[in-house]
């Protein structure tokens, strides 16, 4: 990967991370009420990351990005969700982002 790409990639990154801080509790409330609205939310997300020209790695980044914040900072409030956090805490850095690529692809189909 050249320079650039890594920078446009770093910068796509750094919105995913301001937009996801960014919700309000209301918001993020929502969306993690139950499953299916977390699937939509992330679905519209993607499809969005598709028409801006993000590649499946980079949509599979950016999903790593969330996945990793809600982890670390929401509780599950079904249990999809759970299983999701404890899979995510169990796994590697790099089982980690195979699932990021997981859930990109459970949203687009």
């Amino acid at each position: 990967m050249d320079q650039s790409n890594e920078t446009n990639q770093s910068e796509q990154l750094n919105k995913v991370e301001r937009a996801v801080n960014g919700l309000k509790q209301e918001e993020k409330d929502e969306i993690l009420s139950n499953f299916e609205g977390f699937k939509e939310f992330l679905g519209n997300k993607v499809a969005l990351g598709k028409k801006m020209g993000l590649t499946e790695e980079q949509l599979a980044l950016a999903t790593q990005k969330v996945a990793g914040y809600l982890a670390e900072h929401e509780a599950p409030r079904n249990r999809e969700e759970k299983l999701l956090q404890e899979l995510w805490r169990a796994g590697s850095e790099d089982e980690r982002h195979m699932l990021s690529h997981m859930l990109v692809k459970l949203v687009k189909y």
